[in-house]
């Protein structure tokens, strides 16, 4: 499993959820709000190809 994340990417989540008000650097909450995002939109494609096997079986 990669688990490399492109630099630019890098950089643009980091830009994110950076936060100066953080006493670790980071806006909790937006990057929470992120990652739930994310993982809505996999579920969704998740059921999408579920749906599309279920309906290839015979």
């Amino acid at each position: 499993m990669d688990l490399e994340v492109a630099t630019s990417d890098y950089g643009k989540i980091e830009e994110l959820i950076a936060s100066e008000d953080s006493p670790v650097g980071i806006d909790a909450k937006k990057t929470h709000v992120i990652i739930i995002h994310k993982l809505l939109q996999i579920e969704e494609r998740l059921a999408k190809l579920e749906r599309l096997i279920a309906s290839q079986d015979p």
